[in-house]
């Protein structure tokens, strides 16, 4: 499937390479320099970098996700403001329950304390 999807792209991209180097060559469209103006003056410059901006953007941001998808997404973190519990905070709360005695309270607490 990813194959017929590459496949699809590259053709659709040589046809579209292929029609703007006809058009570029056909004999009715006048020349008008440089910047190719067409009316738009100093447009093509503002119109066209920002353009540019958004491309890369794009760009950049695929190649970020595609990374991000990759990879799992990376660890995740805990939430902001909460907290993570200790060894210690477990075991205060198994005593608080009833799961274990004093005695093996004392000797894990001992025994995490060293």
């Amino acid at each position: 499937m990813k194959q017929a999807i590459g496949k699809q792209a590259i053709v659709l991209l040589t046809g579209i390479l292929a029609s703007m180097a006809v058009y570029a060559q056909t004999p009715e469209r006048p020349y008008y320099g440089w910047h190719g103006d067409w009316g738009w003056g100093w447009g093509h410059i503002v119109f066209g970098s920002i353009m540019m901006i958004v491309f890369w953007g794009g760009i950049i941001l695929l190649i970020v996700l595609a990374v991000r998808w990759m990879g799992g997404g990376g660890a995740s973190l805990p939430p902001p403001g909460s907290s993570q519990k200790t060894a210690l905070d477990i075991l205060k709360e198994r005593y608080a329950r009833g799961e274990i005695d004093k005695e093996e309270f004392d000797q894990r607490r001992r025994d995490l304390s060293d």
